[in-house]
């Protein structure tokens, strides 16, 4: 099974582009912590991912996504390799996430702000208040005062 999960924070804008064909396209890195600090130095190391996300996903990240913003992704992993243009006897290997689904994670922004207005989410907004669920009416069931009077 080829999955990958990450969140992290974007390391520059997203350039949105488009095939000859009129698709769309957006390529950009998120860096993401691991999980340890570096003994030496006491801060996090960081992997940086290389992202590509297609059609609608692409449009999205590049409309709602800046740098340094959290980012959540869900994709697979894409290997590749191709030789030196320069030196035919050198081959680069490459590794990217392919983006299957997008989505905003973090909370607020460090300027005090949330997702755009009209930004599809997965999650709640944060700045509404949580509704309280309506009373239920409870009298079609019996209370039992014991454990001994349960039935198993």
């Amino acid at each position: 099974m080829n999955r990958v999960i990450i969140t992290g924070r974007l390391t520059a804008d997203p350039e949105l582009r488009q095939t000859q064909g009129g698709i769309s396209s957006c390529r950009f890195t998120v860096a993401v912590n691991r999980k340890f600090k570096d003994k030496t130095t006491g801060s996090y190391e960081a992997d940086f991912l290389p992202c590509t996300a297609w059609r609608q996903s692409a449009e999205f990240v590049s409309r709602y996504f800046h740098k340094g913003d959290m980012i959540a992704i869900e994709g697979t992993l894409r290997t590749g390799s191709y030789t030196d243009r320069n030196h035919s006897d050198v081959t680069h290997y490459t590794t990217e996430i392919m983006v299957d689904s997008v989505e905003f994670c973090g909370g607020k922004r460090e300027g005090g702000q949330t997702a755009p207005q009209g930004a599809p989410s997965a999650q709640p907004d944060a700045a509404q208040p949580a509704q309280e669920a309506p009373a239920m009416d409870l009298s079609d069931f019996e209370d039992i005062l014991s454990d001994g009077d349960v039935p198993f």
